[in-house]
């Protein structure tokens, strides 16, 4: 069934307001997003990094948002249920999620330990300093300086409000989201733009593996 220019872009506004900026049969959903064309000016700067044929790669989305990444999208849940789909994916795409959640480190884990089989394409926003200092596996108890060093790992914490949105809760720097990444099991194989990695599952978690938050029926 054909709808008309008007009637798509009645019902586009109808389900706004839009963080995606996507073309739908002609009509624009976010055309005056105030990161210009957000995600393709995102998009286009490692579009290419990946392959070009995915036939026969499973891919999961985690937090797709109006689903822009998600053309070859499998799923979608929370990723704090990952562990029900009881299946590994080939490419996990998990972009523009970590900063909306309340607990970032435990869903690293989660997609690590249940959902990761091999690629896992990550984009986190970013502020703070860009800078990678080189870090000793272990410090003194008495050590206090570096904690004021803004290149060491650090992860703010959002009490209210970040660009008008009460879900930003954590925005890492880099130093931070690179140990994250490393500390949940994951190597860093590519780095193609400011905020997004290609990792690849490798190794075990710092932990030893996540805490599965619990799902099951209270008994009270």
């Amino acid at each position: 069934m054909l709808h008309s220019h008007a009637e798509i872009r009645r019902r586009i506004d109808a389900l706004g307001p839009w963080f995606h900026n996507m073309e739908l049969a002609g009509v624009e959903t976010a055309p005056n997003h105030f990161l210009g064309n957000y995600p393709l000016i995102k998009w286009r700067k490692f579009a290419e990094a990946i392959p070009a044929d995915l036939t026969g790669k499973t891919v999961l989305d985690i937090g797709c948002n109006a689903g822009f990444y998600s053309i070859e999208m499998k799923r979608r849940l929370s990723v704090y249920d990952v562990g029900a789909l009881r299946e590994t994916f080939d490419i996990v795409l998990f972009m523009g999620v970590l900063y909306h959640l309340r607990h970032p480190l435990l869903a690293l884990d989660l997609i690590r330990e249940h959902v990761a089989g091999d690629l896992m394409i990550f984009q986190s926003m970013q502020r703070g300093s860009t800078d990678l200092p080189e870090m000793e596996e272990n410090y003194h108890f008495w050590t206090h300086d570096l904690f004021d060093r803004p290149e060491f790992p650090k992860l703010h914490f959002i009490e209210h409000r970040y660009a008008d949105d009460p879900t930003n809760w954590w925005i890492p720097n880099r130093a931070c989201t690179e140990a994250m990444l490393r500390s949940a099991g994951f190597e860093i194989v590519l780095h193609p733009e400011q905020e997004v990695y290609f990792c690849r599952a490798a190794g075990d978690p710092a932990s030893g593996g996540p805490v599965y938050p619990s799902k099951g029926q209270r008994h009270d």
